[in-house]
Parts: structure tokens; C-alpha cells; sequence
């Protein structure tokens, strides 16, 4: 029975015993392997310090060139709008609306501006000042 005893902790150290050696292999194992180290990134040195120059002053550059505005038909009475009005509501979604101010402010101003939209300021003070009774712009 002693000896069985005896067999049985022989068996046990010399177990214990390999797995000490093995897991010192393993340390070792990873102690003696190493990574690359990564690089430290190293600064550039900064430069000394410049106070701004001033820029040299330059010469401004030329307007862009607009082409003369052809000047406007004379209009003299109320038949010489009709053309000049059908041009400028062709494309107004409310087309009988606008002719019929664009015919009252064309009698007023003698005066319609060319184009569909816009260039109200062709026509003068006149054509841009008309307001409605609700202080809205009259003249499309």
C-alpha cells in the first residue's frame, strides 16, 4: 500500500514538475520574443519667428466689360405697348394679369423694360415707384 502511495506521489511531482518547466518554456518563450519596436516620431524643429511682410500694393483691376445696352423703343402712345407688353408677360403664369399692368404702367411711364423679368431700373423712378393699393409692386 506504501508503495502504491508512494508511486502515486511520484506521479503527481514529476506531473507538476513538467507543467512548471513548460509553462517557464512558454515564458520564456515570450520573453525572448520580442516586437519591433514602433518609431517615435521625431518634430521637426520649429523655424524662428518672421513678422509678416506686407503685400505690395496692386493696382485694382478694370471693371468687367459690359456691352452698351441697346436703348429702349420710343413709346408714344397707348398701341405702341401692346407689343412691348406682350413680349415682357409671354412667359407670366397669369398672363391677362400682368398685361393689363404692365398696359397701365406703360401708359403712365412711356416706358417698358426689356426682357421677361427684370431690368425694371431701365425704365426709371417711375416704372420701379408705381405700388397697388397694398404697397406692392405694381409694374411686372
Amino acid at each position: 500500500m506504501a508503495s502504491k502511495a508512494l508511486l502515486f506521489l511520484l506521479a503527481i511531482l514529476l506531473l507538476a514538475a513538467t507543467k512548471v518547466s513548460s509553462s517557464e518554456k512558454i515564458k520564456i518563450k515570450y520573453v525572448t520574443v520580442s516586437e519591433p519596436a514602433a518609431p517615435i516620431p521625431v518634430k521637426a524643429p520649429t523655424p524662428p519667428y518672421k513678422p509678416p511682410t506686407p503685400a505690395p500694393p496692386t493696382a485694382t483691376p478694370p471693371p468687367p466689360f459690359k456691352p452698351p445696352t441697346p436703348p429702349l423703343p420710343p413709346v408714344k402712345t397707348r398701341t405702341d405697348c401692346i407689343p412691348l407688353c406682350g413680349e415682357r408677360c409671354r412667359l407670366h403664369s397669369r398672363m391677362k394679369v400682368c398685361l393689363r399692368a404692365c398696359m397701365s404702367c406703360c401708359d403712365r411711364c412711356k416706358c417698358v423694360p426689356p426682357g421677361t423679368n427684370g431690368n425694371r431700373d431701365m425704365c426709371g423712378k417711375c416704372y420701379t415707384d408705381v405700388k397697388t393699393h397694398n404697397n406692392r409692386l405694381k409694374c411686372p
